[in-house]
């Protein structure tokens, strides 16, 4: 009974919450990017096809779709498309996965989804139904040989139909380097980028949290990808606009946090989007009435105990030398092949470094921040110093 009435205490607190890090978040959650959601909003309405790349939980799925929800209130003449590639894993699921979603899309009507589904191939002929809920059990799918001859008539499929109703089209596309996992990914790139590339009606919005695979996608001249449209960087929140938020939070929440006191927590947390609404919300859900350093030592230590049995993984996954080299990172080391750096941190040969520092870069462990190294996850950062320096984490 009393473990009953716990969580229900507990869900009512979560719900009441200004802050979000569990979701994608919108609304009041929804956190500055004014200059990011004007730009993005701009290039989608003009047919300007985007690729946003930033590390893991730094936003950009929220930004996305703030700025579809607004084309979505005030564009009649558009319909969106967000699809989530990040459980796709051949062509053909995501062809089948991508048509599904760009039918439902075109129309608000199950009856125009079974029409579309017929009116709008020429060769492919799909399979559809329609479950006990026709606004959400919509199922598409084809014949895997007759899709692998005739993929084109789903890759354009959104231009047939936007000029046939004429209409535009925006179609986001998260997890995008997840596709690189597909067999004979290089023919298939190569297939997206010349259907995509005509497309006259459409604008696409190609995001994803693996940087250097992103970057390799969209930055290298050897790649089909290469200036497929305007790359957006996406930058940290500033500091400033955090602690405003936070205080805001809490103000209409009816509790209180001072500026000094906010200010500690995207500090701690290096502005990481995820993080600072992670603790932010440990902090409220721990405020009777104002905020202090007492609350936030106390919603850090939850924060960093939740996370614990992740970074314990974490660390037990990649090999003594990187554990190492992640050691240097963590120390403000910057010249790892230094002879003194490498005898320090037994770090092995600089052939060695170079693999190691590699690894952990494309395992989105460490990133490269103005010419030196960082961890990506701040509260990693934080358990890690505990765990091989005793360096506390309280204040």
């Amino acid at each position: 009974m009393y473990n009953t009435i716990w969580y229900k205490i507990r869900s009512n607190e979560m719900k009441d919450s200004p802050f979000n890090y569990g979701t994608t978040v919108s609304g009041h959650c929804f956190t500055d990017r004014r200059s990011e959601t004007a730009k993005l909003r701009s290039n989608l309405l003009n047919g300007i096809n985007t690729t946003i790349i930033s590390p893991r939980r730094w936003g950009k799925s929220s930004l996305v779709e703030r700025v579809i929800t607004d084309i979505n209130e005030t564009e009649k003449n558009t319909r969106t498309a967000i699809i989530d590639l990040f459980s796709v894993g051949s062509e053909e699921e995501f062809l089948e996965s991508f048509a599904r979603e760009i039918i439902k899309a075109s129309s608000s009507k199950w009856e125009d989804w079974m029409s579309s589904g017929r009116d709008f191939f020429n060769r492919l002929i799909p399979k559809l139904s329609i479950g006990s809920d026709p606004y959400t059990d919509f199922m598409l799918s084809f014949s895997w040989d007759e899709l692998k001859k005739n993929s084109d008539e789903v890759l354009n499929l959104p231009e047939t139909i936007a000029r046939s109703k004429g209409i535009r089209f925006i179609v986001c596309l998260d997890e995008f380097q997840n596709l690189a996992s597909f067999n004979d990914y290089p023919v298939f790139e190569k297939k997206l980028r010349a259907a995509w590339q005509r497309h006259k009606s459409v604008t696409y919005c190609l995001y994803g949290s693996k940087c250097h695979m992103m970057t390799n996608i969209f930055n290298n001249p050897a790649k089909p990808f290469y200036r497929f449209g305007d790359i957006m960087l996406l930058q940290k929140i500033e500091t400033k606009e955090w602690v405003d938020f936070i205080r805001s939070g809490f103000v209409k929440t009816g509790k209180q946090i001072d500026e000094k006191t906010a200010l500690e927590i995207p500090l701690l947390m290096k502005n990481h989007s995820w993080y600072v609404q992670q603790l932010s919300h440990y902090v409220w859900n721990l405020t009777e009435f104002k905020a202090t350093y007492i609350e936030i030592n106390s919603a850090l230590k939850e924060l960093i105990n939740a996370n614990t049995p992740l970074y314990q993984k974490e660390t037990e996954n990649i090999s003594q030398t990187q554990l190492y080299l992640l050691k240097a990172v963590v120390k403000g080391e910057t010249q790892f092949t230094s002879a003194a750096v490498m005898q320090k941190y037994a770090l092995g040969t600089p052939r060695n470094v170079s693999k190691n520092k590699a690894i952990l870069v494309n395992s989105d462990l460490i990133h490269d921040i103005d010419s030196a190294f960082e961890f990506v996850d701040p509260a990693f950062e934080l358990w890690f110093k505990k765990q091989y320096f005793n360096q506390t984490y309280s204040f």
